[in-house]
């Protein structure tokens, strides 16, 4: 699975359910709201002030253990 700033949640989700409790993890307890379905990780991340690049890797390694 691969994954950029420009996958939105919804994607994410899609590919990998387990995903928002990662999410939820990392204090983005909206990711099964709608409208977030549409948002991409950079825009998720510029709202919760985190940085993509971070959250990308956060996510890649729990995905992929």
């Amino acid at each position: 699975m691969r994954i950029t700033g420009e996958t939105t949640i919804g994607e994410l989700l899609d590919m990998a359910p387990e995903a928002a409790g990662i999410l939820a993890e990392m204090g983005m307890h909206c990711s099964s709201c709608p409208s977030a379905r549409r948002e991409t990780l950079s825009q998720a991340a510029d709202v919760h002030g985190m940085d993509v690049d971070d959250m990308i890797e956060d996510l890649k390694g729990f995905l992929e253990s």
